[in-house]
């Protein structure tokens, strides 16, 4: 099997934070039908296009699929997935700050989660920042249900 070349993909990991600056819930939504694991759960993003920092491309992405203006993205991990259609470098960032209405503009579905997730399935992406969450929270027990 030849080797693939990862394709860079910036994601934002939206969290609500409480007034002491906790963490709490965060921001999943379902990959739109047509597209490869259609109806699976992710932190919503996209490809980096030729010349896109991560930030401008999270930027970019997730008005195109939210409608949504966000503040800073602050770089929190890099994960390499192989997917049998693409191996990915997803670049995962927190985003705290965000203006405007969510419109889900790929006919997919948003849904606030806490640990364990509620929705499913999740998308095997997805798994690792779960498991993040789980140890910069303390939190015991699965991070989703398969």
């Amino acid at each position: 099997m030849s080797e693939r070349t990862p394709v860079d993909v910036a994601v934002g990991v939206l969290v609500e934070r409480d007034a002491a600056g906790r963490e709490g819930r965060f921001l999943l939504t379902s990959r739109p039908e047509g597209k490869v694991y259609a109806g699976y759960w992710e932190f919503p993003g996209g490809k980096l296009e030729a010349g896109e920092s991560v930030e401008q491309a999270l930027k970019r992405e997730l008005h195109e699929e939210l409608g949504i203006q966000i503040g800073a993205a602050h770089p929190w991990k890099v994960e390499l997935m192989d997917y049998p259609h693409a191996r990915v470098r997803l670049h995962f960032c927190k985003v705290y700050d965000w203006q405007g209405e969510f419109e889900m503009r790929e006919q997919q579905a948003m849904a606030w989660q806490s640990l364990p997730v509620q929705v499913q399935p999740v998308l095997p992406g997805t798994v690792p920042v779960l498991q993040w969450f789980a140890a910069e929270r303390g939190h015991q027990g699965p991070t989703h249900h398969d």
